[in-house]
This record gives structure tokens, C-alpha cells and sequence, in this order.
């Protein structure tokens, strides 16, 4: 298939990503394809690029060279170069939505108003359609009894699962987690890794990035492991976890406990 029907056929299509800091190359040439429907999930290291490549892919970070498209739509640049308008950016970011470690909630809007603020004021929707999408959504994520608190009053697991309506609530071809579960004490773990698991089985496309390899193992339709801004291995999990190709990779399972399917 050529790069361009992959593009347009692909939630995510990304095309020879490198990205360095100073002069310290974080990601090195990178290729992803994501299918629609299909959950990725991102492992490694500390420091190996992952939140990088993430980053990445709704242009919060801005590549040094190769190509990103979302839903067929490149993001940041156009072919020739160019780089995108700040609107047409804006546009095609909002095929993403994405979770992060601390949550990014406003501290001055009620949970209800978290989740319609983005649909009202960047897509146009009017104040009933988003508060029924959001009322709809804070269901789905076991938080409508808590639509008129604020997020001062929630715990981290409440919190992340609010955060993760609002970013729903854009509708997205793509759901981006970065670590969703690394700043939740581990009793509230369980939480936010059951709604991201029913989201899966719901067909939602997502990009994870994540240290709980069970959960990784358990939801994944394809793991990927990255080391010093390469990609040294992917598989599906089961082959994965149980027959990894490299020494590297089985090094790092054996170092995190390699789990059973959950």
C-alpha cells in the first residue's frame, strides 16, 4: 500500500518522525500506522521518547522532519511545507483527544462544564447539545453523580475519568493517553483502567502509552516497544509478551514482572 492510501485509511499514519532536544535525538525515524478501531499501546523505558511521540501526534510537540495524519488529514504542515494556519491546526487537532498524567482540569469550571466547554467554544455546539453529550459521557465513565463538583473535591481517579469525558466529549477520531494511570494512588488504578478497557471494547482507536503491562497485554491489539527514540520491536501481545524477538525487550519483561492476559 502506498504512503498515501495509508494515510487516508489509517486513524494514524505516521512517516519517518524524528524529533531531538538540544542535540539529544529523542525520536529517530519513526514509523506507526494505527487502524481505525485498534488500540496501540506504547512501552519502554524512561526517557525512551514515548510521551514525545505522543506529543507528537496532536502537535504539542513539533517534529523536526516526517509526517503525521490523523483520519487522512495531515496535522501541523501541508505537503509543500507550509505550515498550517493556527485555525486549520486547531481543526485537525481536534480529531485527537488527549489524557494526560496530571489531568489538566480547570480548577474554576464544575465537572459538567470541564466536559462542555471545548464542544461549545471550539465546535460550536450549542449549550444544550453539550451538556446532553456530556451528561451522556460522565455516564459512561461512572461521574454524572458528580456533574456540579469541582475538581478540588474529587479524587485522582475521579478526576482522570472526568478528564477523560471531556476529552470524548470532542468526539475524536483518536484517543491519546499518556500515562493515565502514573499519577492515581494504586487503589485508584483500577478505576480509570476499567473505563479505558470498556472503551476498547466499544471499538474507540486509542494510543497508550503505559507501565501496566497487564493492562497492556489485556487490551492491546498491538504493543510497541520503545528504546532511545526507535522503534526495537511490535508485535500483538500475545506474541509480545510471551515470545518477544529481542534481548532487550525480553530483558525488560522479565525486569516488570511479565504478566499473564488479564
Amino acid at each position: 500500500m502506498s504512503e498515501a492510501n495509508t494515510s487516508e485509511t489509517a486513524a494514524v499514519s505516521i512517516r519517518h518522525l524524528s524529533k531531538s532536544f538540544d542535540d539529544v535525538e529523542v525520536l529517530r525515524d519513526v514509523e506507526l500506522e494505527v487502524k481505525t478501531g485498534e488500540v496501540v499501546t506504547i512501552i519502554g523505558s524512561s526517557g525512551s521518547g514515548k510521551s514525545t511521540l505522543l506529543r507528537c501526534i496532536n502537535w504539542l510537540e513539533k517534529p523536526d522532519r516526517g509526517s503525521i495524519h490523523i483520519a487522512g488529514q495531515r496535522i501541523g504542515v501541508h505537503d509543500d511545507g507550509r505550515p498550517m494556519p493556527v485555525r486549520e491546526l486547531a481543526k485537525v487537532r481536534a480529531k485527537t483527544g488527549m489524557v494526560f498524567q496530571g489531568f489538566n482540569l480547570w480548577p474554576h469550571l464544575n465537572v459538567l462544564h470541564n466536559v462542555t466547554e471545548a464542544p461549545i467554544h471550539v465546535q460550536g455546539k450549542s449549550k444544550r447539545e453539550a451538556e446532553e453529550l456530556a451528561t451522556a459521557l460522565l455516564e459512561k465513565v461512572g461521574m454524572s453523580h458528580k456533574h456540579d463538583s469541582y475538581p478540588n473535591t474529587l479524587s485522582g481517579g475521579q478526576k482522570q475519568r472526568v478528564a477523560i469525558a471531556r476529552a470524548l466529549a470532542m468526539q475524536p477520531a483518536v484517543m491519546l493517553f499518556d500515562e493515565p494511570t502514573s499519577a492515581l494512588d494504586p487503589e485508584l488504578v483500577g478505576e480509570v483502567l476499567a473505563v479505558i478497557k470498556d472503551l476498547s471494547a466499544e471499538g474507540y482507536t486509542m494510543v497508550m502509552v503505559t507501565h501496566e503491562m497487564a493492562f497492556a497485554r489485556a487490551v492491546s491489539d498491538q504493543v510497541v516497544f520503545l528504546e532511545k527514540g526507535l522503534i526495537i520491536e511490535r508485535a500483538d501481545p500475545e506474541t509480545f509478551f510471551t515470545s518477544p524477538k529481542t534481548d532487550r525487550v525480553r530483558k525488560f519483561l522479565e525486569n516488570h514482572d511479565n504478566p499473564s492476559p488479564a
